[in-house]
């Protein structure tokens, strides 16, 4: 008999210290932090990231949010504010992952592939020997107005499934992840770990209450 293995999970769009945690109270192994983006929810200072990062108990992880594309402009948030992941919301168009890795030892690296169709697999298995994991999300970073996360929608899981089959590196599954679907996401795709935003936020606030039934689904999944 296999052993159930649960997946990982990350309370992205944390705002303060208190969100933090109480996402980690609820069993939270990430917190995501964002930094500057075009559009999207849970924006804040690079000084609250700092702080927030500061707290976080060993063997919870700090992600950033960036959606800058040129590696020094990552380098110096990530140096600023001492998260231990990057996660690029958007191609890496100067500098390379290799030069990135090079300069923040021991900060892993990872790269949000929006899923819009079937080119996104190639687009995943380009970029997966050159990063520590892969976050799937649901944006659309071609408008005038990028979207490069917490849009609240689901994309096609059967094209996730696909990258994680193949890609060989941890994926993790965001884009409209809540309580009433996360069990199936986790039997379509079965990620390395989720990733939500929006499915546990009310009023532009962490609901404690939709963090527990989200919780509660992933463990009776």
């Amino acid at each position: 008999m296999r052993p159930i293995v649960l997946p990982r999970t990350k309370v992205c769009c944390i705002e303060s210290v208190e969100e933090a945690l109480l996402a980690i109270r609820y069993g939270a192994s990430a917190v995501g932090l964002v930094s500057a983006m075009p559009s999207g929810p849970g924006v804040i200072p690079e000084e609250t990231i700092a702080e927030i990062a500061a707290v976080i108990p060993p063997g919870v992880d700090s992600f950033l949010l960036t959606c800058a594309q040129d590696m020094d402009t990552v380098i110096g948030q990530q140096q600023r504010t001492c998260t231990t992941v990057l996660q690029l919301c958007d191609a890496l168009l100067h500098g390379s992952y290799a030069k990135l890795r090079t300069a923040l030892p021991g900060i892993r690296i990872v790269q949000v592939v929006h899923v819009t169709g079937p080119e996104s697999l190639d687009e995943a298995l380009g970029v997966a020997p050159y990063v520590h994991a892969l976050l799937l999300d649901s944006g659309l970073p071609s408008l005038p107005v990028k979207q490069l996360g917490g849009t609240g929608r689901i994309h096609d899981w059967s094209i996730s499934r696909k990258i994680r089959e193949q890609c060989g590196i941890p994926v993790y599954l965001a884009g409209g992840l809540r309580p009433e679907n996360v069990g199936e996401a986790i039997r379509e795709v079965r990620p390395f770990g989720l990733d939500l935003c929006t499915g546990v936020r009310s009023a532009g606030r962490l609901d404690e209450a939709r963090l527990a039934l989200f919780m509660n689904a992933v463990l009776g999944n």
